[in-house]
C-alpha cells in the first residue's frame, strides 16, 4: 500500500514494508516489517496531450527516511529495528541513526521532523524547493500520521508487510523485499 502526500516541489510517501537484509546488523538477522516514510522531492512532468491530459508526476529522490519497523520475530509494538535516514545523498539513504525516543513513541518524533522541513532540506542541502510546502506540509502532519499509524495497524494484523511472492536477484544478491518504498 502506497499514500503519497504531495506539495508543490516535495511530497511525502507512506508505505508498508517487508525484507530481509542481505548483510544485517549483529542482532539484526530476522526479516522486517512496519512502515516506512519518506519525505520525497516530487517533479511534475510535460502534459502529453491537451489540457485535459492527465498530469505527469514523478515521485523522485528521497531526502530524509523513517522506518517504523519490528522483526518480524518480536514483540508487535516493540518498534525494535526503528530508525531513520538524516544523511541522504542521492538515492543512497547513509546508515541507519537510532534515536531512543523514536523507538519509544515514533508518531509524535516523525510528526515533529516533518513539522520542520526547513531542517530536513538543509540537511540534504536542498535550496530550491517551494518555499510554501514547510507550511503546507506542517498542516498536513496529523493526516499524515493517522495514515501511517493504520497501516502500522494493519501491518500487526498481517494485512500488509508481508513476505513477497519469491525474492528478486540484483548485482548477483538475492532480496527478500515487498513495497512500494
Amino acid at each position: 500500500m502506497l499514500y503519497c502526500f504531495g506539495f508543490e516541489t516535495v511530497g511525502v510517501v507512506v508505505g508498508d514494508i517487508y525484507f530481509q537484509d542481505p548483510v544485517p546488523l549483529p542482532g539484526q538477522e530476522s526479516a522486517e516489517h512496519g512502515v516506512r516514510l519518506e519525505v520525497r522531492r516530487l517533479e511534475r512532468g510535460e502534459l502529453h496531450g491537451d489540457i485535459y491530459s492527465a498530469q505527469p508526476i514523478a515521485i523522485d529522490t528521497p531526502i530524509w527516511r523513517a522506518d517504523l519497523l519490528e522483526s518480524i520475530d518480536g514483540r508487535p509494538g516493540s518498534f525494535n529495528r526503528t530508525h531513520h535516514h538524516p544523511n541522504v545523498d542521492g538515492w543512497n539513504l547513509g546508515g541507519r541513526a537510532f534515536d531512543e525516543e523514536l523507538s519509544t513513541d515514533p508518531l509524535p518524533w516523525v510528526g515533529r521532523k516533518l513539522a520542520d522541513l526547513e531542517s530536513l532540506l538543509a540537511v540534504a542541502g536542498i535550496t530550491d524547493a517551494d518555499p510554501t510546502d514547510a507550511d503546507s506540509l506542517r498542516q498536513t502532519v496529523p493526516e499524515i500520521l493517522d495514515v501511517t499509524g493504520r497501516l502500522l495497524d494493519r501491518v500487526r494484523a498481517g494485512d500488509l508487510g508481508r513476505p513477497p511472492l519469491a525474492p528478486v536477484e540484483s548485482a548477483g544478491t538475492t532480496l527478500v523485499r515487498s513495497g512500494w518504498l
